[in-house]
C-alpha cells in the first residue's frame, strides 16, 4: 500500500473541484445506424444525443462547470489482487488517483451485482436473486437505473458490454416480450451484449464467446465481430463513441462491462482437462476464459501457484468443520487439481492483460480528444472469486473475503493521488456517480456516495450488507421451508464493519470471524461461549439491516462499532499484512 498522499495530479480546469463536489446533493467496424429512439417496444430509452456535424469544434464552454465526463469500467469476476496483471490500469488509473482498500460486492455475484449496481439497491430490494432462469434478468425493472438518471441530468448515456445473465433469452419485466432486442430506458447509444434464445437465427456467438461477441445495438442485432476478440472489439467501440460524444455540448456517461476475466468459450488446447472430483471419480470441469495467442504463456514464469493457495503448498484449510454446511465437504485438493488452478489463474490474468492495454488506448483517446481533463475514471468488479481459499477449486458467492472483496479506482480531476481505507460497497457505486452528475437517484439511495471520501478518510460508520443465495440442496431445501429472518430466496445474509463479520444461514448455521485476528477467516467464532456477547451484539444489528430499504440502510452503526479514520487505516493494514504473509500477494 501507498501512503495517503492528497496531492492532485489531474488540474481541475473545468471539471470537477472537491469544494464543489463536497457541495452537491444526492441527487470499428460499421454497424447499424444509431438511432436515438426505442428497441421494439416504442418506448423512448433517452434524450437524444444532439451532435455537432462532423469536423466541427467539439463545444466546451457550454458544458456545465463541475459535471465531469464519466467512464465505468466494471469487470467480471476479478480478484482484488488481479491488479497486479494490469499495468496500465495501475499506471492511469490508480497512479493518478485513489486506491479505496476496503472495497466489497455486497452480493458477490454476477447478476444481483449489476442490478445493484444499475440501480443503488441492495438485492433483497431489485428482486435479482441469482444468475438462474427466473432469478435473473427477467426480474429487474430497468425502467429507472443509473442510466436513466443520468440521461435526465442532461448526459449522453452509453451501455457497452455485459448487462444481466438472461438478456437476450429471457422475458423483459417491463414488456413481458423476449429480450433479445430489448432496449432498456435511458441510454442513449445501448451496445449490450446479448445471449441467443432458441429459434433466433443466429446459429453462434454470445455473451460468453470471447471470439464471437453479438451485440443488441439500439434494437438492431450486430453480427459481425465473428473471429474477432470480444475485449479488443469493445475497446474499439469504447473510442470510437468517446470520439463521437466529444461533439456534442453534453457531458458523457459510459457504463463499459466487459466479460474479462470471467470464463468464456470458445474451448482452447491446454485448457485443464482430465481432472477429477477427489474421492469420486468423476469429471471435474475448470471453467476458464479464451484468450488470443499473442497473450498465451506470458505469464508462466511469473504465476507459479494459484493466487488462493497459501506460501509453501500447504493446505488452503485443514479444518472445514465449522465452515457452512455445503462447504463442510470440500476435500483436499489434489496435485492435478492445483495444476489446473494454476492454468486458470494463469488465463484469467492473460484475459485482464488484453483489457488493460484498452484502457491504455481510452485513456489516450480521451487525451487526443481533450475530454481526460474533465473525465472520471472508475476501475471495479461485479464480485471477487475463489482460487483456493476455504477449498474452493473455483467460484464465489459466499461471503468469505476473496469473493467479497473487489478494486475500486477512481481518478479524474480534482481527485488527489493516494490510498482510502473508507468502506465501499456495491451500492455505494452509483451514489457516488449520480453526485458527480448532479443527478436524482433512481430510487432511495441504499449506499453512500463516496466523494466525500476523495478528500480525507472519514472512518467505517455504516456497515456492509452482504448477500448470498448458495445452490447446496441443504440450502435450498431450507430455504423452500421458509425460515424467520429469510423472508426472500436468499439463503445467506450479513454484516461487515471493519473488524467483524457476522453471517446467518437459511439452516441456522452461522459464522463469525474476528478480522482484527483472523483476516483470513480460519476460525469461525459463532457459537462460541466467549464471543456470546458480540454475536448478540451483532445478531440484533442483522436483524435490523438484512432487509433495509433507503436510508435505513445508511443507519450508522452503533458508537462501539463505529471505526475513526486512523485505526482503521492501521486496521487495514495490519490485516492485510497477515493476509500477505498467507498468501504472499497484495490480497487487499
Amino acid at each position: 500500500m501507498q501512503p495517503n498522499r492528497t496531492s492532485p495530479r489531474r488540474p481541475v480546469g473545468i471539471g470537477v473541484g472537491l469544494a464543489v463536489l463536497a457541495t452537491v446533493s444526492a441527487g470499428c467496424v460499421d454497424s447499424p445506424q444509431h438511432h436515438a429512439g426505442g428497441g421494439p417496444t416504442g418506448h423512448v430509452t433517452a434524450a437524444p444525443p444532439q451532435l455537432a456535424p462532423p469536423g466541427s469544434p467539439a463545444p466546451t464552454t457550454s458544458r456545465r462547470p463541475g459535471r465531469p465526463n464519466i467512464v465505468e469500467i466494471v469487470t467480471d469476476d476479478m480478484r482484488t489482487d488481479d491488479l497486479r496483471w494490469m499495468p496500465n490500469v495501475r499506471r492511469l488509473v490508480e497512479g493518478q488517483g485513489l486506491q479505496f482498500c476496503n472495497s466489497f460486492a455486497s452480493y458477490p455475484l454476477c447478476a444481483p451485482a449489476r442490478s445493484s449496481l444499475l440501480s443503488g439497491q441492495y438485492a433483497h430490494d431489485t428482486g435479482v436473486w441469482s444468475v438462474r432462469s427466473g432469478q435473473s434478468f427477467n426480474r429487474f425493472d430497468d425502467r429507472a437505473t443509473i442510466g436513466t438518471a443520468m440521461n435526465h441530468a442532461g448526459y449522453n448515456t452509453v451501455f457497452l458490454g455485459k448487462y444481466l445473465n438472461g438478456y437476450g433469452t429471457e422475458t423483459s419485466k417491463v414488456t413481458g416480450q423476449n429480450s433479445f432486442r430489448y432496449v432498456p430506458a435511458g441510454w442513449t447509444e445501448w451496445w449490450g451484449s446479448v445471449e441467443r434464445p432458441p429459434n433466433s437465427g443466429y446459429p453462434s456467438g454470445g455473451t460468453y464467446d470471447y471470439f464471437h461477441g453479438l451485440f443488441n445495438h439500439d434494437g438492431l442485432i450486430d453480427d459481425s465481430f465473428k473471429g474477432r476478440y470480444q475485449t479488443v472489439v469493445e475497446g474499439r467501440l469504447l473510442r470510437r463513441m468517446v470520439k463521437r460524444y466529444h461533439r456534442s455540448r453534453k457531458p458523457f456517461f459510459m457504463y463499459f462491462a466487459p466479460i474479462a476475466p470471467h470464463f468464456g468459450g470458445p474451448h482452447e488446447k491446454g485448457d485443464p482437462e482430465g481432472v477429477v472430483w477427489p474421492g469420486t471419480g468423476k469429471p471435474e470441469r475448470f471453467k476458464t476464459p479464451a484468450r488470443p495467442g499473442r497473450v498465451r504463456g506470458m505469464f508462466d514464469k511469473r504465476i507459479t501457484r494459484p493466487s488462493g493457495l497459501p506460501l509453501g503448498g500447504g493446505e488452503s484449510q485443514r479444518d472445514v468443520s465449522r465452515l457452512p454446511r455445503p462447504m463442510r465437504w470440500l476435500p483436499r485438493i489434489d496435485p492435478s487439481e492445483r495444476r489446473a488452478m494454476l492454468s486458470l489463474t494463469r488465463q484469467r490474468a492473460e484475459a485482464l492483460f488484453v483489457l488493460d492495454r484498452q484502457v491504455k488506448k481510452l485513456v489516450a483517446t480521451l487525451k487526443r480528444t481533450g475530454e481526460y481533463r474533465n473525465t472520471v475514471l472508475m476501475f471495479t468488479s461485479d464480485n471477487g472469486y475463489f482460487l483456493g481459499e476455504h477449498r474452493m477449486r473455483q467460484g464465489k458467492v459466499w461471503a468469505h473475503e476473496p469473493s467479497l472483496r473487489v478494486p475500486f479506482l477512481v481518478a479524474g480531476p480534482g481527485i488527489p493521488h493516494g490510498v482510502r481505507y473508507d468502506p465501499v460497497s456495491t451500492e455505494d457505486i452509483p451514489a457516488t456517480i449520480l453526485q458527480l452528475g448532479h443527478a436524482r437517484p433512481p430510487h432511495p439511495p441504499e449506499g453512500v456516495s463516496l466523494v466525500p471520501s476523495f478528500r480525507r478518510d472519514r472512518g467505517w460508520r455504516v456497515p456492509v450488507v452482504v448477500e448470498g443465495l448458495e445452490g447446496a440442496r441443504v440450502m435450498r431445501t431450507a430455504s423452500e421451508r421458509g425460515r424467520p429472518g429469510f423472508p426472500t430466496p436468499l439463503t445467506g445474509t450479513g454484516i461487515r464493519t471493519a473488524q467483524w463479520k457476522y453471517v446467518r444461514y437459511v439452516d441456522d448455521d452461522g459464522e463469525l470471524y474476528d478480522l482484527d485476528r483472523d483476516p483470513n477467516e480460519l476460525h469461525n467464532l459463532y457459537g462460541r461461549k466467549k464471543y456470546a456477547a458480540v454475536q448478540a451484539q451483532l445478531a440484533r444489528l442483522w436483524a435490523a439491516y438484512r432487509s433495509c430499504s433507503g436510508a435505513q440502510c445508511r443507519k450508522p452503526l452503533p458508537g462501539d462499532l463505529q471505526t475513526g479514520p486512523n485505526q482503521l487505516a492501521r486496521a487495514t493494514r495490519a490485516q492485510q499484512h497477515r493476509v500477505e504473509a498467507r498468501y504472499g500477494v497484495p490480497a487487499l
